[in-house]
């Protein structure tokens, strides 16, 4: 039952996540962390920050992962194959359609409608990711209150790298030795 419902709550998911993994991430987080309470915010962060590290597109790396938190290898499989079911209709749909009746400009005005919402997802994800690393929280903390200084340093390191073309992998493995050393002194209190 449990495969049943990861593969159709995956499949609504696939469905309405036009633009990518990343504007799928948003809807991934409302149904497995507020929805179901599958997962907390923090495991789906973590999930998160794999999805972008593992090769492969990051919705269905996220799928894949998310479906093995909640019920192992078959979670996995029912997860994944739900998230990537509507785009493989879809695209067959598609493909058809261009091919009988060539560029149609609805489709297209469709399409380049969806971009700025496609943008707002994405953003409103990034922003709960930013909240959470800095104050422990999904949302803006509602009074002043301290960011955790060493997750703001690392932020800050790693959008100087960045921006200075350093080469990702190199960015992320120094980001995460300095987790680990930032980390380390709360291990031995």
């Amino acid at each position: 039952m449990l495969y049943l419902i990861l593969y159709g709550e995956f499949f609504r998911i696939g469905l309405c996540c036009v633009g990518g993994g990343y504007a799928a991430m948003p809807f991934i987080q409302e149904v497995v962390v507020y929805q179901h309470h599958w997962l907390t915010l923090r495991q789906f962060v973590d999930i998160f920050t794999i999805s972008q590290m593992t090769p492969g597109p990051i919705g269905i790396n996220a799928a894949t992962f998310v479906g093995t938190k909640i019920s192992g290898l078959g979670g996995a499989l029912a997860a994944t194959l739900g998230f990537v079911s509507p785009s493989l209709l879809l695209g067959i749909l598609l493909a058809r359609l261009l091919q009988k009746y060539g560029a149609f400009d609805p489709i297209r005005g469709i399409l380049n409608g969806l971009r700025p919402a496609v943008i707002a997802l994405i953003l409103l994800a990034g922003l709960s990711f930013f909240c959470l690393t800095l104050w422990q929280s999904d949302s803006l903390p509602t009074h002043l209150s301290m960011p955790h200084m060493g997750h703001l340093c690392i932020l800050c390191l790693s959008w100087i790298g960045l921006r200075k073309k350093m080469n990702i992998i190199i960015v992320l493995l120094l980001s995460g030795l300095l987790g680990l050393l930032t980390g380390v002194p709360a291990l031995f209190s």
